[in-house]
């Protein structure tokens, strides 16, 4: 979105934290958000009030959403795999585990997305650096959710929700990348497009679920309002603003803030226990995503391969 003064936009560094806040506290969101709804109307709510505040953006930046049938197919793909299906699998996930877990186990999107672009899509090369970090990130998993003491039915429900949301990223962003991202309506239209789509995908499912039947508080619906408006409307124009002013490799490194952000709210906010293994078992699973995106190498190499990616 371009500003009508320069004076009024920020500094990319601003929206990096920002967004690195946003995103790390949506986990905590979901949470407030189920003490009234359902799984599914969580995620309704979150993916209808996110298409809303980035209609308001391409309103106020002058854009217009895409008129061709083919884009609208590829938008209604990239809605279910960013938006309608993991938001639903986070959200009942959460009903299982803690907002720290939920959140510590998006921190391995990198991973799994360059595991489908190496499987499917074959538009990276298979190198030691790369096997080297998935292969890190996978004990770092393992070391989060504390294989050793063995895990109980609903955890493991719970763990194997959020890994497949997860898994839903992975795929979705090569994806847009391969069919939306170049297209001229610009990506403030289609991110507006895929989650008006993702909302419109849940609405039956909301109508028809069932929730616990309590009466929202102010801060369960304040919760929501976050999720929806920051965190699936606002977060996308921040995102689109850092890849723009700093590029896509610079914009990527927000995964390494996010985790650290849903620890501290769903230690300090929802009193949720932190165990020693699960910060431990993060660390490992981002050196592991810092080895895959080659940021361990000498500072010459690397500025070299962030300049050829952006």
């Amino acid at each position: 979105m371009t500003a009508t003064r320069p004076g009024l936009r920020l500094p990319w560094q601003v929206s990096f934290v920002l967004l690195a806040a946003i995103w790390g506290c949506s986990f905590w969101w979901i949470k407030l958000g189920l003490t009234f709804l359902a799984p599914a109307q969580v995620a309704f709510a979150r993916t209808a009030l996110g298409a809303l505040a980035l209609g308001v953006i391409l309103v106020m930046s002058r854009g217009h959403l895409p008129r061709a049938r083919r884009t609208w197919r590829d938008l209604l793909v990239v809605g279910l795999l960013m938006n309608a299906i993991p938001a639903t699998l986070f959200a009942y996930g959460e009903t299982q585990v803690s907002s720290v877990l939920a959140g510590i186990i998006n921190a391995t999107t990198p991973l799994t997305t360059l595991t489908v672009v190496l499987l499917a899509y074959r538009e990276e090369s298979v190198t030691t650096e790369r096997i080297a970090g998935l292969a890190v990130g996978f004990i770092g998993v393992l070391v989060v959710i504390g294989v050793w003491d063995g895990l109980g039915a609903s955890d493991l429900l719970g763990i194997a929700a959020c890994a497949a949301a997860v898994t839903c990223y992975g795929i979705a962003y090569p994806y847009t990348r391969r069919h939306l991202a170049s297209l001229p309506e610009g990506p403030i239209a289609m991110a507006t497009g895929q989650v008006a789509l993702g909302a419109l995908v849940l609405l039956p499912f909301a109508a028809l679920a069932t929730g616990p039947g309590t009466s929202p508080s102010p801060d369960a619906l304040l919760g929501m309002l976050g999720l929806g408006v920051l965190g699936s409307g606002v977060a996308f124009a921040l995102s689109y603003r850092i890849v723009a002013a700093a590029g896509s490799t610079t914009a990527s490194t927000v995964t390494y803030l996010t985790p650290v952000v849903a620890v501290v709210v769903g230690t300090v906010f929802l009193s949720e226990q932190l165990t020693w293994h699960e910060p431990v078992g993060a660390a490992v699973v981002l050196l592991g995503v810092a080895i895959s995106q080659g940021r361990l190498r000498p500072s010459r190499r690397r500025a070299v391969a962030a300049a050829t990616t952006d």
